[in-house]
């Protein structure tokens, strides 16, 4: 299906965007006074963030990305928080016409996504989240093809590449785009939340890929990572590994950086491919969550920089929690911590308003109102009172 020539955002500038390579967003708005809720209570935050996001759909069914354009990805995330709230559901007419609004940017391949952006893998993944949470077998065909187109972009022997190659299982942006564990763990949780079978080949690919973000060199065959059991995660370990948070000081050399937003996306995708709890990997990633453990930041980037990504970090870490089970994490220093009334508290603080949450450290699209809601909205609706 051809997508409608006046929605489509040109793909360079989407790209820097993404990238964090501009400062221009909603995020330059002075901050609010915030609204505050009970620390065991998450339905009061979550109800307003839906009431912001209720008021914000655009006429066509969709949620503002960026350029002046309502966007499949944004409209994806934001509706999944409708479709899992019971107050609203999968039946109201708000998440009809998004649901609309999203399959109009549906193609022959099966992928979901703005034609000429590159971000593929990207958009079908959160739109595939969507669908499933719908939980309607009318959409089995529609599932079934982002399923498949998923598959198909992840970077294997298809494309040359054996298992030896740091590109090896990852996903990127979209196919010639180099794999990082954002996007592969976006297909991974795509996948995994849509049904595909547990035994599939493409999460034992997926592995290699993640354990090669992991910096524990029993487990990792990068030279980036030859010494060192941290445990955390990065970015890549492609064109010699890459980490957002930069370089940090281990064994009195330079290393790469792990840092919380990666590091639970690692452990969350471990988990997800049906690697066993036991498991070195997922023992030496708990280590770091509970060496790192805090909301009040994203773990482990630099100072300047510790804001930043902290809407993602704070998804990813409510996904991976539940995922793990359980209510409380014991920190390095013997604390136990609640993770839930600590989420609660962390967004609660953070809300202004009229209902929104954006980022004031911009980057990774975090100065958009839309997408940082819904993922505080998604983060919360993981605990046993949010949905």
């Amino acid at each position: 299906m051809k997508v409608n020539n006046r929605l489509a955002v040109g793909c360079v500038i989407l790209i820097a965007l993404l990238q964090g390579d501009t400062r221009e967003s909603w995020a330059a708005a002075p901050p609010k006074k915030p609204v505050q809720a009970e620390a065991s209570n998450p339905k009061q935050v979550i109800q307003g963030g839906l009431s912001f996001l209720k008021s914000t759909q655009q006429p066509d069914g969709g949620w503002m990305g960026f350029g002046e354009k309502t966007d499949p990805a944004i409209t994806a995330l934001v509706v999944k928080c409708f479709i899992q709230s019971s107050q609203y559901g999968p039946e109201h007419p708000l998440v009809a016409r998004a649901i609309d609004f999203m399959l109009g940017f549906a193609h022959p391949d099966g992928g979901i996504y703005v034609e000429g952006q590159g971000l593929m893998n990207y958009q079908t993944s959160v739109c595939l989240m969507a669908l499933a949470a719908l939980s309607n077998p009318d959409y089995r065909h529609e599932v079934k093809l982002a399923q498949e187109f998923l598959i198909h972009l992840q970077w294997d022997e298809a494309e040359g590449y054996e298992a030896d190659s740091p590109w090896y299982g990852g996903s990127g942006y979209g196919r010639h785009k180099r794999p990082d564990l954002s996007n592969t763990q976006m297909m991974i949780e795509a996948l995994h939340e849509s049904g595909l079978a547990a035994d599939h080949p493409v999460y034992e690919k997926a592995t290699k890929f993640i354990q090669r973000c992991q910096m524990r060199a029993q487990s990792n065959d990068q030279p980036f990572a030859s010494g060192t059991s941290d445990g955390g995660f990065i970015y890549t370990p492609v064109n010699g590994g890459e980490s957002k948070a930069g370089l940090g000081e281990s064994g009195g050399q330079a290393r790469l950086r792990t840092y919380g937003s990666m590091t639970y996306s690692g452990f969350k995708s471990l988990l997800y491919a049906n690697v066993r709890r036991d498991d070195p990997r997922i023992k030496s990633a708990y280590g770091w969550i509970c060496d790192h453990y805090t909301l009040d930041h994203n773990p482990n980037m630099p100072g300047a920089d510790s804001e930043q990504g902290l809407y993602y970090y704070y998804h990813v870490f409510a996904k991976s929690m539940k995922a793990w089970g359980g209510a409380g994490i014991t920190d390095s220093e013997g604390k136990t911590h609640d993770w839930r009334a600590d989420l609660t508290s962390a967004l609660a603080k953070r809300q202004r308003p009229d209902g929104s949450f954006v980022n004031q450290a911009d980057r990774w699209m975090e100065g958009n109102p839309y997408l940082v809601t819904s993922y505080a909205v998604l983060a919360l609706q993981e605990t046993p009172q949010g949905r």
